[in-house]
């Protein structure tokens, strides 16, 4: 991943992608409960197998568009995405959680989410 983001930028970008994600929240519900329905043999109002080899087309076809972006998908769910940046010159990873109303997050590229930090106020 060559792409840097800004703080700003990464917030462009997710706003942007959101669309995207609120379509990946409905597909990944709707495939979960039409691999449910599968496995047990139920009947799903969604349908059935060929639905669900669909919603599961799709959704890669989703991921790929958000991951098109340089950004990091590190959960599916919840959905945890990592835009690349940097604060201060330390190479840093602004972390947008499914849930999350903005880009609010960021943590060091070598801690992981454990090192979860909020950003500084602006202005």
């Amino acid at each position: 991943m060559d792409k840097v983001y800004s703080v700003e930028q990464a917030r462009a970008v997710l706003a942007e992608i959101r669309p995207l994600i609120e379509d990946l929240i409905k597909l990944r519900a709707d495939a979960a409960e039409l691999a449910a329905a599968v496995r047990n043999g139920d009947a799903s109002p969604l349908g059935g197998l060929p639905e669900l080899k669909a919603a599961q087309a799709r959704l890669d076809e989703v991921l790929s568009s958000i991951a098109a972006n340089d950004i990091q998908i590190k959960g599916f769910a919840p959905l945890l995405l990592d835009f690349p940046g940097q604060l201060d010159g330390v190479p840093v990873l602004l972390c947008w959680l499914e849930g999350d109303p903005d880009l609010s997050w960021y943590h060091r590229d070598d801690l992981g989410f454990a090192g979860r930090r909020p950003l500084a106020a602006e202005g």
